[in-house]
């Protein structure tokens, strides 16, 4: 058995906060990234009233082995009145900042990107003053797909590269490091107004150099913002925790990342790619944007 370190223990959540967000959930019939991918700061999140909406099912298509949420090779259709639920969840809870997240869809022609893209402009209509951040797969690079996204106007698009590119066959076999950091690069040069960002999870055996060396691309395509956290084994079917990384290691990375010129890093263990998404806002206030022209 695996002990954890003291810096990754949590507080007990107050469960009536958690409770009134449990039962907004369930009675929209919503699905949260929180809950199927266990997150370990679900009960911090849901006490602040906010959660990483899930769309588009509970099952994925793809089974990486770090990943706790279900896998399954035919989903169910899409839910046409999924979008109109999560507006309606996000006008419940309040929400100033919202993250919409998804299992991958391979099994779609776009990869699921119409309905990111309602789900935002279902969003926007009965909560304009929200901010919205999509947390996108990798669509398998079909860049009109992304397109689809990036028309809906999001205000922060996020694709986490989750890894070193040596791990990338044991860590994320359906994926491409390659794609992803192109992923990030169209997106930039698409929609220059919309902030980009992505996440890394440490402790797989990586080293400071390969972490140094992923900060360094991503920065070449001009990503704005980065989180880096300590990967945490789901069950003893998924991949092993090869270490536990330091706080003060997290520190090093942080000021790495300033250095290179992020806009925003958000480094610690218990750092998750939506964790504290919320400041977002701040960054936005800070280094405004505007859009210029129409996506093609």
């Amino acid at each position: 058995m695996v002990v954890k370190p003291e810096w990754l223990r949590v507080k007990a959540p107050q469960w009536e906060r958690v409770g009134n967000v449990k039962e907004i959930l369930r009675d929209l019939a919503l699905n949260t990234v929180c809950e199927e991918a266990s997150c370990p700061n679900i009960g911090e999140c849901f006490h602040a009233g906010t959660a990483t909406f899930l769309i588009m099912g509970p099952a994925c298509t793809r089974a990486c082995p770090y990943c706790d949420i279900d896998f399954e090779k035919k989903p169910k259709a899409l839910d046409p009145t999924e979008p109109e639920r999560l507006a309606e969840a996000v006008r419940r809870l309040r929400l100033n900042h919202v993250v919409i997240t998804s299992v991958n869809r391979d099994d779609l022609p776009d990869g699921g990107a119409s309905q990111f893209g309602r789900c935002i402009q279902a969003v926007r209509a009965t909560s304009p003053q929200t901010t919205i951040e999509v947390l996108i797969p990798d669509l398998c690079g079909n860049w009109e797909a992304l397109k689809i996204i990036l028309q809906a106007e999001p205000e922060v698009l996020n694709h986490n590269t989750e890894t070193v590119p040596s791990l990338y066959r044991r860590v994320r076999p359906q994926g491409s490091y390659e794609r992803s950091l192109e992923l990030l690069a169209r997106s930039r040069q698409l929609a220059p107004w919309v902030y980009t960002k992505s996440g890394l999870m440490v402790g797989l055996g990586e080293t400071d150099a390969e972490i140094r060396k992923v900060m360094q691309d991503l920065r070449d395509v001009d990503c704005d913002i980065l989180t880096i956290g300590q990967y945490l084994q789901p069950s003893s079917k998924h991949l092993k925790i090869d270490n536990f990384v330091p706080p003060a290691q997290f520190d090093a990375w942080k000021q790495l990342g300033d250095a290179l010129g992020f806009l925003q890093v958000v480094a610690s263990p218990l750092t998750r790619s939506s964790y504290h998404a919320e400041q977002v806002r701040e960054l936005i206030e800070q280094y405004p944007r505007v859009k210029s022209y129409e996506l093609p």
